[in-house]
């Protein structure tokens, strides 16, 4: 009886724990926001004059949306998406200059299944619990292609809206938001959309996270989430992270900075 809810008792800290892909859309309500209105559009802020003084017109943004201290080892930010500078449209009709978020978030009613919404910063910092920003800077050449491959609609075509909290970015069963975003990194850097040469490409070059927990843990958290599940991958664990994309790409020459932005405005390399 103890061991088994011992075991119980793992399982339930890794569904709390296993929110690092859990990506929900921007119709939060304001109880969900754990910090004062104000100080989270100036922090929000802070992080587009950041990235637009580093001459950003693309890079890649990452939240902590869960305390540190509940995520798996090695994993530091709960999501990641990319953002575009472009025209955006104010809610008076006016329209101005800014940074668009393009993400994929679980569905709400259904949280096995994704969709692709874009968002503004201050969505995508709704409901953090630390205010803290991810931010990488590909080199120049990069960026002109991830926004080349959004405009072409191809962050649609790499989609795959059936969502693992895990998924396994070396094959196309599952996808969260982190191997969404290297899938459309890789789609920009390759210039194609062929998911079969899209995962080849990353099984050759990307290394990805270990996941380190108990086999016996991850079974009965399978069976509590809808959004979890193993079928993807045989023997040890691995998925995308924020982090690991950030090396994949500066292994790779690809990075001009990659940095971790906290609440007053100090920017500290992230690798």
């Amino acid at each position: 009886m103890f061991k088994l809810t011992r075991i119980k008792s793992l399982a339930l800290g890794l569904i709390v724990s296993l929110s690092i892909g859990n990506c929900w859309a921007g119709s939060a309500s304001p109880t969900d926001n754990q910090h004062d209105v104000e100080v989270l559009k100036s922090f929000a802020k802070n992080v587009e004059q950041y990235a637009a003084k580093q001459g950003a017109r693309a890079f890649i943004i990452g939240r902590i949306g869960r305390p540190e201290s509940q995520l798996p080892d090695g994993v530091t930010f709960t999501h990641a998406a990319i953002a575009i500078y472009s025209e955006i449209q104010l809610d008076n009709g006016d329209k101005a200059q800014g940074y668009a978020v393009h993400n994929l978030y679980q569905k709400e009613g259904d949280k096995s299944r994704s969709e692709l919404v874009t968002d503004y910063p201050i969505d995508f910092f709704w409901g953090v619990h630390q205010l803290k920003a991810g931010i990488i800077i590909p080199k120049p050449e990069l960026q002109q292609r991830l926004i080349a491959t959004i405009a072409r609609g191809d962050n649609v075509k790499v989609h795959n809206p059936q969502y693992s909290v895990m998924a396994n970015p070396f094959n196309d069963q599952y996808q969260n938001c982190t191997e969404h975003t290297l899938d459309v990194i890789n789609a920009s850097i390759y210039q194609t959309t062929d998911k079969a040469k899209l995962k080849a490409n990353a099984k050759a070059y990307f290394q990805p996270q270990r996941i380190k927990t108990s086999p016996i843990a991850l079974m009965f958290g399978s069976a509590f989430m809808k959004d979890l599940t193993m079928k993807d991958h045989s023997g040890k664990i691995y998925t995308a992270t924020f982090t690991s994309i950030a090396r994949y790409l500066n292994n790779n020459n690809l990075i001009s900075e990659a940095v971790l932005l906290n609440e007053n405005g100090i920017a500290n390399p992230l690798l």
